[in-house]
C-alpha cells in the first residue's frame, strides 16, 4: 500500500479543513516547503488538492502547484492533483504540466462518461474522487461541490459505471472522517473493495501509525487497498512519513 501525503491548497498556503468545513480552517504554511519536507521523508507520491477550485470549479493554486511538481520531479516523486477540473481540457493542462495522475471529482460525479473518455485517453493517469458520506439507509452518497452538496448517486452505481474503464484509482473519502484523526473507516472501505476490481486509495481519518497498518491490512475478495492518502496526522506531527511509509509496507 503506497502512501499520499497530502498538501491542501488555499490562496497560496497549505491548509486543512475539518469535515470539509471551510469555516474550519488550520494554516500549515508554504505548501512548496511542505512538499519537500515530505521528498525528503522518502514519499513515492504526494497528494495535492486545489480546495477552492473544488467548490467553485475554477483553478485557484496553479501557480503554486508547478512549484510542487517541479520540486518533486526533481527527485522523482510523482504529483497527484485534483479540485476544479471540470472538463478534458482541464484534465490536459494539468497532465501536460507534469502531474502524474489528477483527480475528478464533481465532473465524473456530473457526467460520469467523462472519466471513461478521459481514463482511455490517459490509461493509468486518471483518478475518481468518491467522497462519501452514509445517509441513514446506509447507502453511501457521493459529494460534490467541494463536499457543499450530495450528488443523488451511490457510490456502487458509479463505481459499477466505470468497471471496465482504464481508470488509474478510485480516491475514496469518508467526509465525516476527514480531518477527524478518529481513525479511516475501515468497513466502508472494505466494502468499496468488495464491489469494484479498481485501485482504491482510501483518504479520511488517519491519526497515526497504527490506522495505516490497519489499513495496509484491509482485505476483500483477496484484494488490498492501493494507497492511503494523510493529510493533518503529518502536518500536526503525529506521524512522520518515514513512519508512514513502514506502517503501510505491513501488508507485505
Amino acid at each position: 500500500m503506497e502512501l499520499l501525503p497530502a498538501i491542501d491548497l488555499r490562496a497560496g498556503a497549505a491548509v486543512r479543513l475539518t469535515q470539509g468545513d471551510f469555516g474550519r480552517e488550520e494554516q500549515y504554511g508554504d505548501p512548496v516547503a511542505l512538499a519537500a519536507r515530505y521528498v525528503a521523508g522518502g514519499a513515492r507520491w504526494i497528494h495535492v488538492v486545489d480546495l477552492d477550485g473544488a467548490r467553485t470549479g475554477v483553478a485557484h493554486e496553479r501557480g503554486v502547484l508547478a512549484q510542487i511538481v517541479r520540486r518533486s520531479d526533481e527527485a522523482g516523486v510523482r504529483v497527484e492533483f485534483g479540485g476544479g477540473i471540470r472538463s478534458e481540457d482541464d484534465a490536459d493542462e494539468v497532465l501536460a504540466s507534469g502531474v502524474a495522475r489528477v483527480v475528478l471529482g464533481t465532473a465524473a460525479l456530473e457526467e460520469p462518461a467523462l472519466a471513461g473518455r478521459c481514463a482511455r485517453r490517459w490509461p493509468g493517469r486518471v483518478a475518481v474522487g468518491l467522497d462519501y458520506r452514509v445517509g441513514d439507509d446506509g447507502v453511501a452518497e457521493a459529494q460534490a461541490q467541494g463536499w457543499l452538496a450530495g450528488s443523488g448517486r451511490a457510490v456502487t452505481d458509479l463505481l459499477e459505471l466505470w468497471a471496465k474503464e482504464p481508470i488509474g484509482a478510485v480516491v475514496a473519502t469518508s467526509v465525516t472522517r476527514d480531518g477527524m484523526l478518529s481513525g479511516p473507516d475501515l468497513a466502508g472501505l472494505q466494502a468499496l473493495l468488495a464491489v469494484t476490481s479498481l485501485p482504491v486509495v482510501a483518504s479520511g481519518g488517519v491519526s497515526g501509525p497504527d490506522d495505516l497498518v490497519a489499513l495496509a491490512r484491509l482485505t476483500a475478495g483477496g484484494r488490498r487497498l492501493a494507497g492511503a492518502i494523510v493529510g493533518k496526522a503529518i502536518v500536526e506531527g503525529r506521524l512522520s512519513v518515514e513512519e508512514g511509509i513502514a506502517a503501510c509496507a505491513a501488508s507485505v
